[in-house]
């Protein structure tokens, strides 16, 4: 008696559409303590990175949050604050950036872009 064989899932891949050229990211937080907090370092937490080894790859990229404002400017609503990933942040594969402007707090929660650049390897 054998099991059927496992059909394959289908790819959430839309077809025709570039590949990501970035990794997705989360804004956690400012770097803070019990009492004080450091709005020049943001936390983020990188998808699929889980240790502070593997947030090794991800020193000096840069980061990139976007967001969508009431005004329109350069015929977009859309803007960029950009910043670059500093440091580890701790063992479990948050990282500190640090960021053009301070990031609002609304953008705690948001979602951020790391590019896959500037290359080290």
């Amino acid at each position: 008696m054998t099991a059927p064989p496992r059909q394959k899932k289908p790819s959430r891949k839309v077809p025709g559409q570039p590949p990501r050229l970035y990794s997705r990211g989360v804004v956690m937080g400012y770097k803070r303590s019990k009492i004080n907090q450091d709005p020049n370092a943001s936390l983020v937490k990188i998808e699929g990175v889980n240790t502070r080894a593997d947030t090794a790859f991800y020193l000096g990229k840069r980061v990139a949050y976007v967001f969508k404002a009431h005004t329109e400017s350069k015929g977009s609503k859309f803007r960029v604050i950009w910043g670059k990933v500093r440091r580890a942040h701790g063992n479990s594969g948050v990282v500190r950036c640090k960021f053009t402007s301070n990031l609002p707090s609304t953008s705690f929660g948001g979602a951020v872009r790391v590019m896959m650049y500037p290359s080290s390897i």
